[in-house]
């Protein structure tokens, strides 16, 4: 009976875990798919209104872009998720632990500064951030490249959206304000399931809505990243309000997106390799990274 309870729980657990990233992949295609019908079709217009529609040069020029920042959006998150940030498959430098390093009773192994470990992945992260409820991973040294990336080009994606839906917007409040038009905007499913309107008005207004809160929601991550990012701290580092590894603008901007930082964030295929192995860093003021203090004497002696 425990065995069985036990089976059910780590079979609800994998379910999940995996919940979030079918949920935001449901939520992408479908923003992407309403767009590219508002795009093509016009759909919110009225019938006097679709006289202007658009030529096919700017029909193909937003799908091009829209598509670009799907493409960017899947890759990468695909990166992110198969890079993995732990200490998995990392030498740590066996007796070289010095000053900073602690004793995870959990991995049964010495960890070095700014690694902690994850209670949800159940592994040490190097140089970890946080754990993403929406990946189900966490951010750290190896992948934080394509967490920044996806978040930038989600934000773009949700802005392009918001810019799209401004007519679905038109549409329902044309009659001006009044409680039908709230409670679509507000409540769509309540709309929905009183049969006040269509499966059609519901599903523009719907996505309409999740691309407004979506926005608001993936700008306030994206910007408080860049912030940590230009001041060379993690999330539980901010928390702490230490900023010893704060190397400057750029030397932040290549130790967090690679070598070439300038460049990466166009497409994941950019090659940018890190400086660092997400064991050493170098701190502020120092001319090389921090290393363990059995390291310096030895190199002394």
């Amino acid at each position: 009976m425990t065995s069985f309870a036990s089976g059910v729980y780590c079979r609800v657990e994998r379910v999940c875990r995996h919940l979030p990233i079918v949920l935001n992949t449901v939520l992408v295609f479908s923003i992407t798919a309403e767009v590219s019908y508002l795009v093509l079709v016009g759909a919110p217009l009225e019938a006097e209104q679709k006289k202007t529609q658009w030529s096919t040069v700017w029909k193909s020029l937003h799908l091009l872009a829209q598509y670009f920042m799907l493409g960017n959006i899947t890759w990468n998150a695909s990166l992110f998720l198969k890079t993995s940030p732990s200490i998995r498959g990392v030498f740590l430098g066996g007796e070289a632990v010095g000053q900073g390093w602690r004793y995870c009773y959990t991995c049964e192994t010495h960890t070095p500064p700014r690694c902690s470990h994850c209670y949800d992945c159940k592994v040490c992260v190097l140089r970890r951030d946080h754990h993403c409820v929406f990946f189900g991973q966490c951010v750290g040294f190896r992948n934080y490249r394509y967490f920044l990336s996806c978040l930038l080009f989600m934000w773009a994606g949700l802005l392009y959206a918001v810019v799209m839906n401004a007519e679905v917007f038109i549409v329902i409040l044309k009659e001006g304000v009044s409680l039908h038009s709230v409670l679509l905007l507000v409540m769509p499913w309540i709309m929905l399931v009183s049969g006040q309107v269509s499966a059609r008005a519901f599903a523009f207004a719907f996505i309409a809505d999740t691309c407004v809160v979506g926005f608001l929601l993936v700008a306030s991550f994206l910007f408080f990243h860049i912030f940590l990012l230009l001041r060379g701290q993690t999330t539980r580092e901010w928390y702490s309000k230490r900023r010893p590894y704060n190397l400057g603008v750029v030397g932040n901007l290549r130790h967090y997106l690679g070598l070439r930082w300038y460049l990466c964030w166009l497409c994941p295929l950019i090659p940018s390799p890190l400086p660092g192995d997400g064991i050493y860093f170098q701190v502020t003021g120092s001319l090389e990274p921090a290393r363990s203090l059995p390291c310096m004497l030895r190199r002394q002696l």
